[in-house]
């Protein structure tokens, strides 16, 4: 099962690479111009939140956007019709229903931290009123509407509210030395590192 994960994921970054680049240059420029400018204060990890959170919005973007068109006999009104469709473990499974659930758990995730959500109702419209609009979106430009994806990116969007709700609550126990900003920034510059090693 991984084997397709791994290289649905290898995909992605080597069709978003280009993007992900050119806006990371602008982006951080713009950002340090405005700190600079107006004497603002940096706090790196924040800084990177909001950067990751800025290119996983333009990645979702390009990769839901860019696909074959397809017919509007297509189109999936039932739901559970496409999820069952698959092999558990098969690479269309793991594409199809993995690829939804973890395409929105970020989503899930950087909206409850930056509405320092407790309670999941908010995360979940939100990433309702996303996924919908994806959907929509897809319908129009000639892919696919499938109403299996909105439950799949809301089952994604709550996984990534309880990752924060969870990270949240083992926070809170956590001496205050190890919640400090320069902390925080160590901990934001080797999970980046770890990122680009990855990647």
């Amino acid at each position: 099962m991984f084997g397709p994960l791994s290289s649905t994921i290898q995909g992605v970054v080597n069709f978003t690479w280009p993007m992900v680049l050119i806006s990371t240059v602008i982006i951080v420029s713009l950002r340090i111009a405005y700190i600079l400018k107006n004497h603002a204060k940096f706090v790196l990890y924040q800084d990177l939140l909001m950067l990751c959170f800025i290119i996983y919005v333009l990645c979702l973007f390009q990769v839901v956007t860019f696909q074959d068109t397809v017919s509007w006999s297509s189109n999936n009104f039932i739901p559970f019709r496409e999820i069952f469709r698959y092999d558990f473990g098969s690479r269309l499974f793991v594409k199809n229903v993995l690829g939804n659930m973890l395409l929105f758990l970020p989503f899930g995730f950087f909206v409850s931290y930056f509405l320092k959500c407790k309670k999941a109702w908010l995360p979940l419209i939100l990433t309702l009123i996303a996924s919908i609009s994806i959907e929509t979106v897809q319908m129009v430009i000639g892919r696919v509407f499938d109403i299996d994806d909105i439950m799949l990116n809301l089952l994604g969007g709550a996984i990534g509210f309880l990752g924060y709700y969870f990270l949240f609550k083992v926070s809170e126990k956590l001496p205050d030395v190890l919640k400090s900003e320069v902390f925080l920034n160590i901990i934001a510059v080797v999970l980046l590192l770890g990122l680009i090693t990855l990647l």
